[in-house]
Order: structure tokens, then sequence, then C-alpha cells
């Protein structure tokens, strides 16, 4: 996989571009990690980078922050967006199909609210950081797993 280096972002859609331009990389077994602050970009990239595996622009992308998952069907199989943030032990999430999700492509917001034992082996770990003096800009660190 040919990654980006750390990239700054100076809007929501530069932010997006960039999600986008990640989707082509990904196959069913991948996870893609998103790490970062409250209010980093975290969700701007998903539902973009949901949007483009879909196929589908303007798709609705609600966020799994009450529901914890939200499923999809894009053309490389399903796609499992988790957001852990308000998960309260590493067990809760095989209530949450977990197991099944690895099958598929996995969007996991909060990653590090569950042990890492647990995360996909292979994808995407990414991390948004807020840029000093630049408030609507952001940092975005790509790396693969492997």
């Amino acid at each position: 996989m040919k990654l980006p280096a750390a990239i700054e972002t100076h809007s929501e859609e530069e932010t997006a571009r960039i999600a986008a331009g990640l989707a082509p990389l990904l196959r069913p077994g991948d996870g893609v990690l998103l790490r970062g602050p409250l209010g980093g970009g975290k969700s701007v990239f998903a539902r973009a980078l949901i949007r483009a595996l879909t196929g589908e622009p303007g798709l609705e992308v609600p966020s799994p922050t009450f529901t914890l998952v939200q499923p999809y069907d894009t053309p490389k199989g399903p796609l499992s967006h988790f957001d852990l943030y308000r998960l309260k032990s590493s067990g809760e999430i095989f209530e949450l199909g977990w197991d099944d999700a690895l099958l598929g492509i996995m969007l996991v917001e909060w990653p590090e609210r569950i042990d890492s034992g647990l995360l996909p082996p292979r994808g995407l770990d990414i991390l948004f950081a807020p840029v000093k003096n630049k408030p609507n800009s952001r940092s975005i660190q790509v790396t693969e797993r492997k």
C-alpha cells in the first residue's frame, strides 16, 4: 500500500478528499482505526470514507455514537462503522457483532477503548491532531498495519 506521510488539511472538504483517496486501498479484513481528540476530524473522515466505499456521495451517514455500530453494504462487501467512545469494557464489543465484522471492512473510532489484541490485525491506523494556531486545520498521520 502506498500511503501519504503526515498531511495537513485546512477544511472538512480536504479531510474528506483524503478519506476518499484511501478508500480504493481497502479490502475485506482491513480495519481503519481513527484516533484523536473530540472534534479532531474523525467523523468527517469516516463519513467521507463510507460514502466513497458505498459509491453513494449523498448517503446519509449517521454517527454511531449512540448505537455504537452502523452497518453498510459496499461493492467490496460489508462495512461496519464502530464508535467505541461510550464503551465501558472490551467485552461489550462482542454484543455488537465484532467477530462477524472482522470479515468485512471495519471503521473504528476510539479504538483505544478496547484491548489492542481485539483490533483487526491489518489496515490503517490514522491519527488526527489539531494544528497549533490554525483552528480549522488538522494534521493527519496515516500508518499501515500489517
